[in-house]
Parts: structure tokens; C-alpha cells; sequence
């Protein structure tokens, strides 16, 4: 009995109509920086970027308005689920208390130097354990974010995924999303080392790639969550796939910035897990993962069928997240549905 026969045995008296739609739950935002909603959508190169979003939050501009902002498109996107990396107290503190959202608040914690590692060590731990009191059931959970591994030294950054373990804290890492960061941890060279002279100044290469650094490290062990990973070769993707960890996909962000192709055919072939996300509005026009997902099934072309990819928008979400996915029973309104209408080339 196939899937078709098995639904007209469990619904004989459902209407049935051909289409070319898909109906699924409501996608998952795996990845945003909703505190980052009021910078200008800034495509252009990486480099340029990062320098841009440095300058836009040392002016103030990452905050409890921008973070307003981007919960106000975030709905208008109909997402109720969503995972986010937050910078300021405020943000968390918003979020934990939204009553329609779901998800994750991965608290950003970024410290290159390994001398301050003790001092942002116990800092992080301190608000951590402050923001879990905030919690309320079905609402927003707390976790994690250290950075990227060149933004965060390898004390600090073995020192956090102790720290989430004892706490029980999903992860989430950005990595291997820059067209330089290969050649920054292999030699320490190269125009993300350039434009991150200051902050990197006391970094060091370690002379793997980001993903074999991480593992080195034991990161990888912990199963974060990974996001971007266009910067990987066969060797990366066969470690996250070890270790069990679920990736993030940001295909508008990825091609706004400059960024390389994500391999979602190596990817496929070692059965990692792959969720939507759409970055933040800075480098993304909108937060909708649905047209994060159109821009998947036109990028990916015959590598990735849109039903596949509708399967990474919602479960594949929700596994990044850790959470599992959601659900719509008989009798549950029609919105808490989503179409999806492949686009036609």
C-alpha cells in the first residue's frame, strides 16, 4: 500500500485534488540575528560585510528595536519556530517572554584572544544560568553560540561546550561560511585575516580546516549545530556526518555575500541532516524560510528535489533546533499549514 492509499484509508471521506502545491507544516527560521534588523540589506563581498556589521553594532544599532523589528517580519513570514543567535540581555530576555514563539536563543559569545578565556568563561556561565530562570514552558529555550572557531579561542571555546553540557544547552556555531576562512586557519593568512587584523590579532592558525579544527578540539562531539558550511571539502563532511551533527543551509545569504556553492549532493550522499535558515536582514531581503527554500530548489537545480527540500525548510529545521517538528492533526486551522509552489524555469 502506498502513501496515497494509506491516506484515502485513513480519511475516506476527504475531497481530493490534483496540484502541483505542497502542503506541510509551517517552516522553521533555523538561523537569524533578529537584533541585527535594522542594518541596511548590505550585499556586496564578505569581508565588506563583517566590517559593515561591526561598524552598525558598535553604533548601537543591535538592540531590543532592531530585535522588534525583525520579530515584527518574522510573523509577517508566518514562522513560529525559529532559532536565533542574541548579543544583548534585552534581546534574550524579549524572546524567552514571546508567547507565540518556539525555538531557540543562542546567547553569542565571541573572545579570540586566549587570555580573556577565564573572564568570558565565567561571564557566559553567569547569564546563562540567569537566563534559564526566564524560561516558561512551550516558550523559547536558551542556548549557546560561540561565534565561529576563529572568533573564539580554543580554551574559551572548549570551556563553552562544557558549559552547555552541564546546563544541557543546544549549540550553534557558525562555520566555514567565508570565502577566506579556510586559508585563515591553515596559514593565517588571507582577506578575512586582513579584515579582522584587530580582533585576530593574538589568533592563531591551526593549520586544519575550520570543521577538522573543531573536531580536533571536541567540539564536534557535543553535536552542534553547524551553519553555512560552503567552505567544506568531502574529509569535513564525513566528520560532521560522524559525529551527528545537523547543518544549516543559507542560500540568499551565501550568494548576496560572495560566498561558495553549499554542496548539498556530498551532503546527501553522508546523510547529514539539513535545515533553512535566512541569516539576518543585513545580508538577506527578508526572514522567510519559504522563499529561503525557493532560492534552494532554483540554486540546487536537479541535486536537491523541491520535496527534499521542503523536508530541510521544516523537519530539517526543527532537528537543528532540536526540537521535534511540528505537527498538524484533523481539525487544526488551515494556517497552521504552509503552500509550497516550486518556481518554474
Amino acid at each position: 500500500m502506498d502513501a496515497v492509499e494509506r491516506l484515502r484509508e485513513r480519511f475516506p471521506d476527504a475531497e481530493e485534488r490534483s496540484s502541483t502545491e505542497v502542503l506541510a507544516p509551517r517552516a522553521v527560521n533555523a538561523h537569524t540575528h533578529l537584533d541585527l534588523s535594522t542594518m541596511p540589506f548590505t550585499p556586496g563581498a564578505y569581508d565588506a560585510f563583517i566590517v559593515a556589521a561591526i561598524a552598525h553594532t558598535r553604533a548601537g544599532g543591535r538592540g531590543v528595536e532592531a530585535a522588534r523589528r525583525g520579530l515584527a517580519a518574522l510573523r509577517a513570514s508566518g514562522v513560529r519556530t525559529v532559532g536565533d543567535v542574541v548579543a544583548d540581555e534585552a534581546v534574550m530576555a524579549l524572546l524567552l517572554a514571546e508567547p507565540e514563539l518556539s525555538g531557540v536563543a543562542y546567547w553569542e559569545v565571541i573572545g579570540p584572544d586566549p587570555a580573556d578565556a577565564p573572564r568570558l568563561l565565567d561571564q557566559a556561565r553567569e547569564r546563562l544560568q540567569r537566563f534559564l530562570s526566564w524560561q516558561r514552558p512551550g516558550g523559547m529555550r536558551v542556548g549557546l553560540s560561540p561565534h565561529a572557531p576563529h572568533t573564539v579561542s580554543a580554551p574559551l571555546l572548549r570551556g563553552l561546550v562544557q558549559v552547555a553540557r552541564s546546563l544541557r544547552l543546544p549549540l550553534q556555531i557558525h562555520v566555514a561560511e567565508a570565502p577566506g576562512e579556510r586559508a585563515l586557519h591553515a596559514t593565517g593568512t588571507g582577506p578575512l585575516r586582513a579584515a579582522l587584523a584587530g580582533a585576530l590579532r593574538d589568533w592563531r592558525p591551526s593549520g586544519m580546516s575550520p570543521v577538522a579544527y573543531l573536531d580536533d578540539l571536541g567540539v564536534l562531539a557535543a553535536r552542534p549545530t553547524l551553519v553555512h558550511m560552503v567552505e567544506v571539502d568531502e574529509d569535513d563532511v564525513r566528520r560532521v556526518a560522524r559525529a551527528g551533527c545537523v547543518v544549516v543551509h543559507c542560500p540568499r545569504s551565501n550568494t548576496a555575500l560572495g560566498c561558495a556553492t553549499f554542496p548539498w549532493a556530498t551532503f546527501a550522499r553522508h546523510g547529514v541532516s539539513v535545515g533553512l535558515g535566512t541569516d539576518s536582514l543585513g545580508s538577506s531581503p527578508d526572514l522567510s524560510p519559504v522563499e529561503e527554500w525557493r532560492a534552494a530548489v532554483a540554486m540546487h537545480g536537479g541535486a536537491a528535489s523541491p520535496a527534499q527540500l521542503v523536508w530541510s525548510a521544516v523537519k530539517g529545521g526543527a532537528r537543528a533546533l532540536g526540537m521535534r517538528p511540528e505537527t498538524v492533526r484533523r481539525g487544526d486551522p488551515f494556517d497552521a499549514l504552509t503552500t509550497w509552489v516550486a518556481p518554474v524555469h
